[in-house]
């Protein structure tokens, strides 16, 4: 087996260099970086592992926690997500009444908590109209092309930049007719 000639211009995926790689599936520039690149996705999946057992083992107290009326500083932590400081902040502003049974026995209503870190308002969603398909609403490719003066390719980046909803049907792609002037009628 020869060698190749072949020199394609790529970009390591680890370090980001420029490199002339010999083969299309080549993804490093050396057996550094891909050995790096090894360790850090191995680390990322032990990482990932890791947060797995802890959510696990967070669920069940959670459940248990989510009972009682008074819980601890530390247990408002698992339950709430936000740090001792705080909680402790909170306390000291008198934010959040707290009860002390005496060294490291500080306990708070759960009632409390959730009135002060849940009622934060989700804004209703904006129902967007759904688009009308019909035949005399919509144009075909082809057709914006001609009509436009435009390249198929050019229209197509237009449509998914601007997330215009496409419909396919058979060997056609449909556009809805008002979206598409609108956004040809400023160029």
């Amino acid at each position: 087996m020869g060698f190749s000639k072949l020199k394609i211009p790529k970009l390591c995926e680890y370090c980001e260099k420029p490199f002339e790689a010999k083969t299309v599936a080549t993804r490093f520039c050396s057996k550094y970086c891909s050995r790096k690149e090894g360790e850090r996705k191995k680390q990322m999946a032990k990482e990932l592992e890791e947060k797995q057992s802890l959510l696990e083992k967070s669920v069940k107290k959670i459940s248990e926690i989510q009972t009682r009326p008074y819980i601890s500083v530390g247990e408002a932590v698992v339950l709430f997500g936000i740090s001792k400081d705080t909680i402790r902040r909170l306390i000291n502003s008198g934010k959040i009444p707290a009860y002390n049974f005496g060294q490291r026995l500080t306990r708070v209503s759960r009632v409390d908590l959730e009135l002060l870190f849940t009622s934060v308002e989700i804004p209703a969603e904006v129902k967007k109209e759904e688009p009308n398909f019909e035949i005399g609403n919509c144009y075909t490719i082809s057709e914006i092309s001609a009509k436009f003066s435009a390249n198929p390719s050019t229209i197509y980046h237009v449509i998914k930049k601007n997330k215009i909803p496409t419909k396919k049907v058979g060997s056609f792609v449909y556009a809805p007719k008002n979206l598409i002037d609108n956004i040809f009628a400023g160029q």
